[in-house]
């Protein structure tokens, strides 16, 4: 039996021409799918910081959370970790000025401040920030306040948030991590 012989005609190329041009529409279709996934991503990506701000000039001192990304901030847990020990700020209703009366440093008699909670679910929106505590107008609350917290620091205090994005990304930051920490 004899061999066939394989020869190219019109049909077979312009056959052969279409299904590479498909193959190659096909990758750069998933090349193009992958990129707008990952634009999406960073479009609703926030991007938390912890800011202390200290103005001795007016007797203020103030912890607040930015949020520098371009989508919102879901909070879903924030803890301290203080003395080897870890705290949920949730044992103190959301407060951190609560977690701080309560490790009697004396700072009972602090009157001049205001404080926001920082309960689970709680958005954050992007390009805001949210104050945690304030220490305002009295010089004598504003050194105590700042003293006790630079005290509480410098025994190795750490508050730590985690959050996340609409899109369940989960992220980590702390008073010692230099940015946002991705956890899943």
């Amino acid at each position: 039996m004899g061999k066939k012989k394989f020869t190219w005609n019109s049909d077979k190329i312009v056959g052969l021409s279409a299904m590479g041009i498909s193959f190659i529409t096909l990758i750069i279709f998933i090349y193009q799918t992958n990129l707008m996934s990952k634009q999406n991503s960073l479009s609703i990506l926030p991007y938390l910081q912890i800011a202390v701000s200290d103005n001795g000039e007016e007797n203020s001192y103030a912890l607040s959370i930015l949020n520098h990304g371009v989508g919102p901030a879901i909070i879903e847990s924030v803890t301290i970790a203080y003395d080897g020990k870890k705290y949920n700020l949730k044992n103190y209703n959301d407060y951190f000025i609560n977690f701080l009366k309560s490790e009697n440093l004396g700072l009972d008699s602090l009157v001049s401040y205001s404080s926001s909670s920082t309960e689970k679910g709680m958005a954050i929106p992007p390009g805001s920030a949210y104050g945690i505590l304030a220490v305002n107008n009295s010089r004598k609350e504003y050194q105590l306040f700042k003293s006790k917290l630079e005290e509480m620091l410098l025994g190795g205090m750490q508050y730590e948030i985690i959050y996340r994005s609409i899109q369940d990304e989960r992220w980590f930051i702390s008073n010692h991590s230099t940015g946002p920490i991705k956890l899943d």
